[in-house]
């Protein structure tokens, strides 16, 4: 008889129903599943809201910019081109 032994296991279970009985053992299972499924839903909403944060943080940054005879201007100057050595 190992500690595998599905005799084992039902005659653990057996003893087990006898002292608690199954009112009580009821009531035990669905408090745990109570708390798991809460836990879950936080889980779930804290997930959520870590994803909005990483959706507003994707977002380009917006620049004032206004047009001037045909040419646009902005707060930051823009990228000189490096010139190519021939």
């Amino acid at each position: 008889m190992g500690f595998g032994s599905v005799w084992h296991w039902l005659i653990v279970l057996a003893i087990v129903v006898v002292i608690f009985g199954t009112k009580k053992l009821r009531n035990i299972g669905s408090d745990l599943g109570g708390a798991i499924k809460n836990f879950k839903d936080s889980m779930k909403s804290e997930g959520e809201a870590q994803q909005e944060e990483v959706v507003k943080r994707a977002e380009p940054k917006k620049i004032e910019s206004r047009i001037v005879e045909g040419e646009v201007t902005a707060r930051k100057p823009a990228r000189k081109t490096a010139k190519k050595k021939a």
